[in-house]
């Protein structure tokens, strides 16, 4: 059962939100009768929240004109999510990010009962997030832009910057923005390459809209693109290991970013493009199943020494 004064404060919400909007239509969107609407209406009014209602037909319920609204109130589980997403904020390598949660954080708490303030300063406190290496920074502007671009399929001109440190101008259909091993990437269909690819926005050093539309894949995974394209990047070592176990089980322990995986009749066939076969041999080294390294001889080496140091220590 709700609350009569949860299903008020609804109501406020709806009236925060709309300049207008009928009793009828808060009615819908609550799920109640009429005639229990006009009882959460004089609740409210009761609490002191001027509302004024125009009769008739087409007839409306409006806040008054240059109210100053009550303090938003949040719910234990509410405040929790907030908390965390400001901690979470903090790692995803946007300029100021650390600042910048930090003065949410203290709205937050002014406009919160002394009980949660104190369960909230608790949580910001004592949790750690583990961060990963350091992302670079990204422009909090250029995130939103783009974020804006692709949400209205609008194309845009990128300025890029290679890894190579070359540079070119290209046009973009932004599909999506994701974030994936410390890094934010957007995804879309680049005109110069005709293809699909993946930019990583700290390389990005200018962007343009170009008031063309384009439509977007019906269903657009941003990040199973991602982990796709990353995983069959070129890199130096190009390796292939059998795995004596099942799919699932495969990508459960390795992850799909480390590389293709194929069934075969033996388990699964993994080919990993990568530039540490150190690393490459420590990941394979971890793992709870068999393997056996097809190429290159090189990895075979990297995990002989990874044994010996083992066995030395």
């Amino acid at each position: 059962m709700y609350h009569p004064t949860s299903r008020a404060l609804a109501v406020l919400e709806l009236l925060q939100a709309h300049r207008r909007i009928s009793g009828s239509e808060l009615a819908r969107r609550l799920a109640i009768h009429p005639r229990t609407l006009r009882r959460y209406i004089t609740i409210l009014e009761e609490i002191g929240i001027p509302i004024t209602a125009e009769r008739g037909r087409h007839g409306a319920y409006m806040l008054v004109p240059g109210f100053k609204l009550p303090p938003m109130m949040f719910s234990d589980d509410e405040a929790l999510a907030l908390s965390v997403g400001l901690l979470a904020a903090q790692r995803l390598g946007m300029t100021h990010a650390g600042a910048v949660a930090a003065s949410a954080q203290a709205k937050l708490e002014r406009v919160m009962p002394e009980r949660l303030q104190q369960q909230v300063r608790a949580l910001t406190e004592t949790v750690s997030l583990e961060s990963g290496r350091p992302a670079p920074n990204v422009n909090g502007a250029l995130l939103m832009q783009l974020s804006k671009a692709a949400q209205e399929r609008q194309q845009i001109r990128l300025s890029y910057r290679s890894p190579q440190d070359e540079h070119t101008e290209r046009a973009v259909d932004p599909f999506g923005l994701g974030y994936r091993n410390s890094y934010w990437y957007l995804v879309g269909r680049c005109h110069l390459r005709q293809d699909l690819r993946s930019f990583r926005l700290d390389r990005i050093t200018a962007a343009q809209p170009l008031g063309t539309g384009f439509e977007r894949p019906a269903h657009f995974d941003t990040l199973a693109h991602l982990a796709d394209s990353l995983a069959t990047q070129p890199r130096t070592y190009l390796a292939e290991v059998e795995l004596f176990t099942d799919l699932p089980h495969a990508m459960n322990n390795l992850g799909n970013a480390i590389g293709v995986f194929e069934p075969i009749e033996r388990g699964v066939l993994m080919r990993s493009q990568v530039d540490d076969l150190d690393w490459l041999a420590r990941e394979l080294a971890r793992l709870p199943f068999g393997f056996r390294v097809n190429s290159p001889a090189l990895l075979r080496h990297a995990l002989q020494n990874l044994a010996n140091r083992l066995a030395m220590a």
